[in-house]
């Protein structure tokens, strides 16, 4: 699977984003052929090659036949029914039009406006600018064959800059707002990093299309967007990885629980196993352990997502003995694998197929269509086992090692 993370180093804007994807191998004339199948004024991209800090990348600016894009005003309907007119695919349009609409409901909420009581013109966002920012990254990902996006956490500004409505912090609150929606996960910049960093552009850009998490992948490009401001103490730059998912991928997110009992009956300690997978526990094993005062006890051990720790101890605390449970991020690796079917002797039996580098690497037989079969036509367990794996290698793998059963 083609993959893109996105880095946001110094920030992230519209306009980096177009640049960071220009630089990783995009044409301007591919963009610009995208983009001309909106209805809007005549206009040229400019991508000039320069530095931030230490890293060189593209700085874009739009130019239309009146001066910049930024001067030309748009309203939040003015976006929608460019698009609707456009001659974008249908997948272009859909994605941009979520986009415009996240960016229009966090300006809602930092309004605390109704969709009657919203201005039909923004502020700093209603121009032809931010239409042109958000359609040419959602194109410009899928001419380069994006088919999912990663990001790095969002870097908050600090200070305060002029807005057109007064001074505002430099985490502009409609980017706060973006971030809060998608529940994205925000850092405070290393010292030296001040202004805005993320504008709200950006953020609906990124929070709209991309995970937050770096995948494991197999890197073959990277470009950098630049920013307009050159600081000296930070690149004001963003950077976009490109490259295939790793069939070994890295997963994190993930919280192991732990909590050592001695006084727990085996019964209670089955049926708290059964709950934590129904609540969607990865994972739950039980280990043998000794305890104090020479006592053996049970070591319970549960793998659950980030966002079911709080329900998982709040079970462990109301179905068991413990008085504390441990916790700690883990990551862990895990292989492509797919549900499939295979012919066999006594019908057709799923399998588990297991890819390492996209190649099949084993096949293993379904447990419990198998332990049917077995039951159904009284043949023993471990022959049935047998004749599925043994079918599932030869049609699948072409492994021949074995007689035929």
């Amino acid at each position: 699977m083609r993959v893109g993370y996105i880095h946001m180093i110094g920030g992230a804007s519209g306009d980096m984003l177009l640049g960071a994807l220009l630089d990783a191998g995009l044409t301007v004339d591919a963009m610009q052929s995208e983009l001309v199948k909106l209805p809007i004024p005549s206009f040229t991209i400019m991508a000039r090659q320069d530095q931030r800090g230490g890293l060189q990348g593209l700085h874009v600016t739009l130019q239309t036949s009146t001066g910049e894009a930024e001067s030309v005003r748009m309203g939040w309907g003015d976006f929608a029914s460019t698009i609707s007119d456009s001659s974008l695919s249908s997948t272009v349009a859909q994605r941009s039009l979520a986009v415009l609409r996240r960016l229009e409901e966090a300006e809602r909420k930092v309004h605390r406006s109704g969709a009657e009581e919203l201005s039909p013109h923004p502020h700093e966002l209603g121009t032809l600018d931010t239409l042109i920012d958000v359609v040419g990254t959602v194109a410009g990902l899928e001419l380069l064959g994006v088919e999912q996006l990663y990001a790095s956490a969002i870097p908050m500004g600090s200070g305060v800059f002029d807005a057109a409505h007064g001074p505002l912090p430099a985490a502009a609150p409609a980017t706060v707002e973006l971030a809060a929606m998608a529940n994205a996960p925000v850092i405070t910049p290393p010292n030296g990093y001040t202004g805005e960093l993320v504008t709200p552009t950006g953020a609906a850009l990124i929070t709209e299309l991309a995970q937050f998490t770096r995948p494991s992948m197999r890197l073959d490009h990277v470009g950098y967007g630049l920013g307009t401001r050159n600081p000296e103490s930070y690149p004001n730059a963003v950077a976009l990885w490109l490259g295939e998912l790793d069939s070994v991928e890295v997963t994190s997110g993930l919280m192991m629980l732990e909590t050592n009992m001695d006084d727990i009956s085996p019964q209670v300690l089955g049926y708290v196993q059964e709950q934590l997978f129904i609540l969607g526990a990865l994972d739950v094993w039980y280990t043998p352990i000794q305890m104090k005062k020479n006592r053996p006890g049970v070591l319970l051990s549960v793998l659950v997502p980030e966002s079911l720790e709080g329900q998982a101890v709040t079970l462990l605390f109301q179905e068991t003995s413990t008085l504390g449970v441990r916790r700690r991020e883990v990551q862990r690796h895990i292989v492509d694998r797919e549900m499939r079917e295979v012919e066999t002797k006594v019908g057709r039996v799923p399998v588990k197929v297991k890819f390492l580098e996209g190649v099949i690497v084993a096949v293993t037989p379904e447990y419990d269509a198998c332990r049917a079969i077995a039951l159904e036509k009284e043949i023993p367990l471990q022959e049935v086992l047998a004749l599925v794996t043994q079918a599932g290698r030869q049609q699948l793998i072409g492994d021949t090692s074995i007689s035929s059963i």
